[in-house]
């Protein structure tokens, strides 16, 4: 499942390599640090390039917890597959001119009309897992079971939250309507000018949501009034309603 990612990062055995195996797996980890994220100083590497020792897990989770990994050291194949993904974000920005200039991939026949993405998506997959993991986290998203439930989620967000047209709308400024306090009688004195005024401010706060629920408890005695007044019949089973 790393193939594609190794092999982009010109790493020396992408084929046979094998998660599972302990010592792959820590050389890779290694490997990644030294050559594509250098998160650490040089002279800051020694725990983690330190392979045999027992104390490896230890610097191994306090690695992903400096890179800011979403996943735990228990999380095996998701943090490793974050962590190439950085290291492939890396490699393109150290190398920008190099790939800004690739010819995208020409397809040809039926295979270049549009098609959607999700139809041949695996949701088995552990990259699909992990990425859909990722973005959860990022975005603060509750994990389920689906994976696909996730992916609905997500999308949701990102169309009502963080989609131009959401982002401009939010960026809106309410204009209200200018209220003076002279004219709302309060109803007792505190005794200090300044907390008088808090008060009415804090009244006038409090009516605006009891508007705002009196609106809401309308809505919903008109829609259940609509299915009360209008229900419909199923003459096969005798009975009223929907």
């Amino acid at each position: 499942m790393f193939r594609r990612k190794l092999t982009a990062l010109d790493y020396h055995n992408p084929v046979a390599f094998d998660c599972k195996d302990e010592t792959q797996f820590r050389n890779c980890i290694v490997w990644l640090e030294d050559q594509k994220i250098r998160h650490y100083k040089i002279e800051d590497r020694g725990n983690l390039r330190n392979i045999p020792s027992s104390d490896w897990p230890q610097a191994y989770q306090k690695y992903l917890q400096d890179v800011s990994c979403p996943f735990g050291a228990q999380e095996r194949q998701e943090a490793l597959d974050w962590l190439l993904g950085l290291a492939v974000r890396y490699e393109y920005g150290d190398n920008v001119d190099k790939y800004k200039n690739c010819e995208p991939f020409a397809a040809s026949g039926d295979s270049a009309k549009a098609v959607d993405p999700l139809v041949n998506l695996d949701s088995n997959s552990p990259d699909f897992k992990a990425g859909v993991t990722a973005l959860s986290n990022i975005l603060k998203i509750q994990r389920h079971d689906d994976y696909l439930v996730m992916l609905k989620a997500i999308r949701i967000l990102i169309q009502e939250r963080l989609s131009p047209e959401a982002i401009t709308r939010a960026s809106q400024n309410r204009e209200g309507i200018p209220v003076t306090l002279d004219k709302h009688i309060l109803g007792f004195d505190t005794g200090d000018a300044t907390l008088n005024e808090a008060a009415q401010i804090l009244r006038l706060l409090h009516i605006e949501e009891l508007r705002e629920l009196q609106t809401k408890i309308n809505e919903a005695i008109v829609a259940v009034q609509s299915i009360i007044a209008n229900p419909k019949t199923d003459h096969r089973l005798g009975k009223v309603g929907r």
